[in-house]
């Protein structure tokens, strides 16, 4: 599985080159960013890619030291999962 930039997104391409996922955001300002959807295909569910696709978006934060609202349901439970993610996340 690759993970690859794109415009307000970070998706995920699998072995044969096919999309297979993403998470999307909406910059804020310019040091904040609302996550507001992740989705992967169906048939790669269970795969963790979710999981991974939120990772790389925390790691974008930290990188670019911005804050990260985690609208998405799918991307704020994992914020409250992992409390490695608390530095990104912008104050409620």
């Amino acid at each position: 599985m690759e993970y690859k930039n794109g415009e307000n997104r970070i998706y995920a391409i699998n072995n044969q080159g096919v999309e297979v996922g993403e998470v999307t955001f909406v910059p804020t300002g310019e040091d904040m960013f609302i996550i507001d959807h992740t989705g992967v295909d169906d048939a790669a569910r269970g795969q963790g890619i979710a999981q991974e696709l939120v990772k790389h978006a925390v790691e974008k934060a930290k990188a670019e030291g911005k804050k990260i609202i985690p609208l998405c349901p799918f991307a704020k439970a994992e914020f409250a999962k992992k409390p490695e993610y608390q530095v990104v996340q912008a104050d409620k």
